[in-house]
């Protein structure tokens, strides 16, 4: 553990550690109270805590189940708590230099990740780039998707933008810039980001890594049949007497064949919890929003080559290839066009660095490369046959052209509709 740092905030004084790399890290730093009993499902409240907290040690990531690209991304072993509405800030130093800030939330399909895990270390982006890196837990699967009529919906995007809210207020204090902020995130946290664009966004630049861009979000209809064979399956007849059951029946019933049924019978091929079109945290018709969503924000909009080859059942061939490109690729390009059409900046890029045969480029690939977390990621069966330096190499080209975009600056490429390869 490095030397002990200490940061004054509203709320109190955080104790953190500063790394080897001499940027400070802050963890499990609540923005919203515990979401346990009578908050469970419910929309996330704002912290109560005060005076002197520890923020030297990781805290735990939301309740889940194991990813089902594991078989790519390689497995995780961290603990898991319904108290766990964190974030994670590394820093150069809590001084009064207003330096550009990044906050990320992670993909998993809404389903699985954490802000808090090693993969998304964000040290080495803060020391390469003189700014402030912030990583997101919220609320998982049924915990922060489930939908019942007449209760809030989508209490996980709420989540989301309660974080933003917190940095929004706090960052300033820890060494960064309340008014450049840039969000990032992968797969369901940048279908997040679009979501979010569609409310009442707080921020102005956007980085999109694999957003499927709307096809996860359920109608209202959908979600309560979905939710009703939840809540059977945990033998719950109501949302209370969910609330008062043990977070691992919540997550057996998740793998109860009703509820698998259930999905089957959507016949979508959707994440088993996401976001809902409830007409009132997100609109019904969602399309409209979307479009209007793309003129709020400056993005940096990037996909794989082989997306799907990180699924199961999925492999490096013309009709995976044909459905990545609908699924990431082609709402990718069209949202940067979007942008652009609405006078907005966009440059797009696509990963295209394939270490195996088996995965090529696929979803996910480019995380090692964004974060420089080339050793988290050592096992990960997706880099097999990779070279250290040319990991590294694309780790630098990657970086440079991320840190240009938070800074307010531009990538070393022309804008949409150019698209550049990286590899």
């Amino acid at each position: 553990m490095g030397q002990p740092v200490q940061a004054v905030l509203q709320a109190g004084t955080l104790t953190g550690v500063q790394e080897a790399s001499g940027v400070c890290r802050y963890s499990a730093i609540p923005y919203a109270q515990a979401p346990v009993g009578s908050l469970r499902f419910a929309p996330p409240q704002p912290p109560t805590w005060r005076g002197k907290r520890d923020a030297t040690r990781p805290g735990p990531v939301s309740p889940q189940l194991p990813s089902r690209l594991r078989e790519a991304m390689g497995d995780f072993d961290t603990p898991q708590s319904e108290d766990c509405l964190h974030l994670t800030v590394w820093t150069p130093a809590a001084d009064q230099q207003r330096r550009p800030v990044v906050v990320w939330l992670h993909g998993g399909a809404w389903q699985s990740g954490g802000g808090a895990l090693d993969w998304y270390d964000g040290a080495g982006l803060a020391a390469r780039g003189d700014l402030v890196v912030v990583a997101v837990n919220y609320r998982l699967a049924a915990l922060g998707w489930l939908y019942v009529p007449g209760q809030t919906a989508n209490v996980g995007l709420l989540d989301q933008e309660a974080a933003i809210d917190w940095v929004l207020d706090n960052i300033q204090d820890l060494g960064g810039d309340p008014e450049r902020i840039t969000v990032m995130g992968q797969s369901a946290g940048a279908s997040s980001i679009c979501a979010m664009l569609a409310r009442r966004p707080r921020f102005s630049r956007a980085i999109l890594q694999s957003a499927a861009l709307g096809r996860g979000f359920r109608t209202a209809s959908q979600a309560e049949t979905l939710g009703r064979a939840f809540l059977q399956a945990a033998d719950a007849d109501t949302l209370d007497a969910a609330r008062a059951l043990p977070v691992s029946a919540l997550l057996a019933a998740q793998q109860a064949p009703a509820v698998a049924d259930a999905l089957r019978a959507e016949g979508s091929s959707r994440s088993q919890f996401g976001p809902v079109l409830d007409g009132q945290v997100l609109p019904e018709d969602i399309a409209p929003a979307l479009r209007q969503a793309a003129s709020r924000a400056d993005v940096l909009v990037a996909y794989t080559r082989d997306e799907m080859a990180a699924f199961p059942g999925h492999a490096v061939d013309a009709a995976s290839n044909k459905m990545g490109d609908e699924v990431f690729g082609a709402p990718s390009r069209q949202w940067a066009q979007e942008a652009l059409a609405q006078g907005r900046l966009a440059w797009l890029a696509r990963f295209d660095v394939a270490p195996s045969t088996r995965f090529g480029a696929c979803h996910c690939i480019e995380l090692p490369f964004v974060f420089g977390t080339l050793s988290a990621f050592a096992d990960a069966p997706m880099l097999a046959g990779l070279s250290r330096g040319d990991a590294e190499q694309l780790a630098a080209q990657t970086q440079r052209a991320w840190i240009a975009f938070i800074r307010g600056e531009a990538p070393d490429w022309p804008m949409a509709p150019h698209q550049q390869l990286l590899a």
